[in-house]
C-alpha cells in the first residue's frame, strides 16, 4: 500500500529547533517531555536517550527552578537531540538556560509576567538565535481573559495567543511557533483552526492532559487527527500519563497512518475470528516486541485466514495468510514459502529482517547517488 498522502499541508514559515526544521514544509516533527526530576541529571539523560531511540526529533525538559537550570547545563552537555526548556513564572530561568545552549524556549503568556520580562526573554533569544514557543494553555489563561470569557473557550485561547503575537511583532521577533492547548478536543481543534487561517507561523499541536495510555491515545488521535487531516500542524506532542516513550510511538503511529511520515513497520493485521488458522493476537504481540528496532519503512500484513489474507499480503512487503495445513508467506506480493504455526513467528521475523536489510541498502544507494 504505497501511495502519497492526499493531505495538503498549510503553508507556514520555518524555524530551526537545533538542527530540526519546523514548518515551511518540513516533515512534521515528533516530540515528548521528560517526567524525571530534572535535577537528577543521570535519570533525565537516560530518559532523553530512551525517547530519542524511540524516534523523537525534539525533547522538552521542565526547568522549574534555578537548580534545575544548573542541572540542564549538564544535561545539555550529555545529549545531542534538540532540547526545549519549559519555563513558567520565572523569566530569569529562561535567560539562564539560554546561556547553556538550549535549542528552544517555551514560555506561557498566562504566567511568565509583564511585557518587560517577555522583552528580556525575546532580546536574549534574538541575541542567541533561539526560537520561542508561545504555549497558550486553557488551564492557565490570563486572569482578565478568564474574567472576560467566564471559562476557557477557543476565542479566549486565540485572544491570548494574539496578545503575544502582537507584542512579538512590535519587538520585530518572528522566530517562534505557537500552541493553543486544552484537554477538551472540540476547544482545541476550533482554536487551532481559527488561528491557522490568520497567521503563517508554525503550529505545535497537542491535546493537553489527555489522560492515560489508552484514553489519552484515543483523545489525542481524534483531536490531532482532525487537525492533521486539515493540513494543520508542523510539530506535535502526544501528552500521556505514561512513559514518554509511548508518546513517541503513538505520534509515529498517527503520522504513519496519515502517510505524513514513515518509520518502522506498518502492520496490517486482522482482529481475528474463528476462521483464523493461527493465533493472530499472540503472533502480533510477539512480532511488535521483537521488531521494535527496525526503523526502515515497510508494510507487513498478518491475516489469519484465506478470506482477506492473500489480498492484503499481495499489497505488503511481507505478508502472511493463514492456511491449512500450512500458512503462506508472501514477499513483494508473491508467494514465497510455507510455514507451520510452531515456527511462524521465527520464520516471519527472519524474512522481515532480511527485507529490512535490503531496503536499507536501497535507501543508502539512493542517498549516495543524490
Amino acid at each position: 500500500m504505497h501511495f502519497e498522502s492526499p493531505i495538503k499541508r498549510r503553508h507556514s514559515r520555518q524555524i530551526m529547533v537545533g538542527n530540526v526544521p519546523v514548518g515551511g514544509g518540513a516533515p512534521i516533527s515528533i516530540q515528548s517531555m521528560t517526567n524525571t526530576e530534572t535535577c537528577d541529571v543521570d535519570a533525565t539523560v537516560a530518559q532523553i536517550h530512551a525517547i530519542a531511540d524511540a524516534g523523537a526529533d525534539i525533547v522538552r525538559v521542565s526547568i522549574p527552578s534555578m537548580d534545575a537550570a544548573e542541572a540542564f547545563k549538564k544535561i545539555r552537555e550529555s545529549v545531542s537531540i534538540p532540547l526545549v526548556a519549559d519555563i513558567h513564572f520565572d523569566y530569569k530561568i529562561a535567560l539562564k538556560v539560554a546561556e547553556y545552549g538550549v535549542d528552544c524556549l517555551r514560555i506561557n503568556p498566562g504566567n511568565i509576567g509583564n511585557k518587560d520580562r517577555i522583552r528580556a526573554v525575546v532580546d536574549c533569544a534574538r541575541d542567541k538565535n533561539i526560537p520561542i514557543r508561545i504555549g497558550v494553555n486553557a488551564g492557565s489563561l490570563e486572569k482578565d481573559l478568564q474574567k472576560k470569557y467566564g471559562e476557557p473557550t477557543p476565542d479566549a485561547l486565540v485572544e491570548s495567543a494574539f496578545r503575544q503575537i502582537q507584542y512579538f511583532d512590535e519587538l520585530d521577533f518572528h522566530e517562534y511557533k505557537l500552541s493553543l492547548k486544552a484537554s477538551d478536543i472540540f476547544m482545541t481543534v476550533e482554536a487551532y483552526r481559527k488561528i491557522a487561517s490568520q497567521i503563517d507561523n508554525p503550529l505545535h499541536l497537542g491535546i493537553t492532559e489527555a489522560g492515560g495510555l489508552r484514553s489519552g491515545t484515543v483523545k489525542s488521535s481524534i483531536g490531532l487527527g482532525l487537525l492533521l487531516m486539515d493540513g494543520i500542524g508542523d510539530t506535535l506532542r502526544v501528552s500521556l500519563a505514561a512513559d514518554p516513550v509511548q508518546e513517541i510511538k503513538v505520534g509515529w503511529d498517527m503520522l504513519r497512518s496519515l502517510k505524513l511520515r514513515n518509520r518502522g513497520i506498518n502492520f496490517i493485521a486482522c482482529p481475528s475470528c474463528s476462521r483464523q488458522n493461527f493465533d493472530v493476537i499472540k503472533t502480533m504481540n510477539e512480532l511488535e516486541e521483537r521488531l521494535e528496532d527496525i526503523v526502515v519503512p515497510m508494510d507487513v500484513a498478518v491475516i489469519g485466514c484465506i478470506v482477506n489474507g492473500p489480498g492484503e499480503a499481495k499489497e505488503a512487503d511481507i505478508g502472511l495468510a493463514g492456511g491449512s495445513p500450512n500458512n503462506l508467506i508472501y514477499q513483494d506480493g508473491k508467494p514465497n514459502s510455507k510455514t507451520k504455526n510452531e515456527t511462524l513467528v521465527d520464520d516471519l521475523e527472519k524474512m522481515i529482517r532480511g527485507k529490512a536489510a535490503l531496503k536499507e541498502k536501497e535507501l543508502a544507494n539512493i542517498i549516495v547517488k543524490s
